[in-house]
């Protein structure tokens, strides 16, 4: 764990997926965890939305979100953090296509630019994916991707299969406590 007392708190963009058992429990769960964390503060929610999952063989659809938050994490923190929240809600071992209980994804963190082997930031497919760009561009329209220069809505106008991205309604997810 970092000396935090010296760190400047960043903004970040999470993306949670979920595909197996409860969905709408796994995103709860995951956010509520998240939240709990005394070195991260929530800020903001989208709407939940349902997907067809991408890649990989058919499985169930998927319930999407996006939740921002500030943090004095560092990037790979954040991402063992993510990490632990997976594991504890019931994923196996990361492999790609595979359906899960929780999936989290760091999106954007700031306007830092990662390349390691095991994270980099901006998500690399975040451009490609409408299921991520809706609701990102629901809480941060305006936000300028760092790596190619345009704001979430001018890449949401831009990306094919907003059609298959439906709002997906739940009180219990609108009025979640943190």
């Amino acid at each position: 764990m970092s000396d935090e007392s010296d760190q400047e708190a960043s903004i970040a963009f999470i993306g949670l997926g979920s595909n197996m058992g409860d969905r709408l429990a796994n995103l709860e769960d995951g956010v509520v965890r998240l939240a709990r964390n005394p070195s991260v503060s929530l800020i903001g929610r989208s709407r939940l939305y349902e997907t067809e999952p991408v890649g990989g063989p058919p499985e169930c659809k998927y319930l999407n979100a996006v939740v921002s938050i500030e943090t004095v994490l560092r990037p790979t923190e954040l991402l063992a953090l993510l990490r632990d929240i997976e594991r504890a809600l019931g994923r196996r071992p990361h492999r790609r296509f595979e359906p899960r209980t929780l999936d989290l994804d760091i999106l954007l963190y700031g306007t830092m630019l990662v390349e390691e082997d095991a994270l980099v930031i901006p998500h690399p497919r975040m451009c490609e994916r409408a299921f991520v760009l809706v609701p990102l561009a629901e809480i941060a329209a305006d936000f300028v991707h760092p790596r190619c220069g345009l704001p979430i809505s001018t890449l949401l106008d831009r990306v094919e299969g907003r059609q298959g991205v439906r709002l997906y309604g739940s009180d219990r997810w609108k009025n979640l406590a943190t």
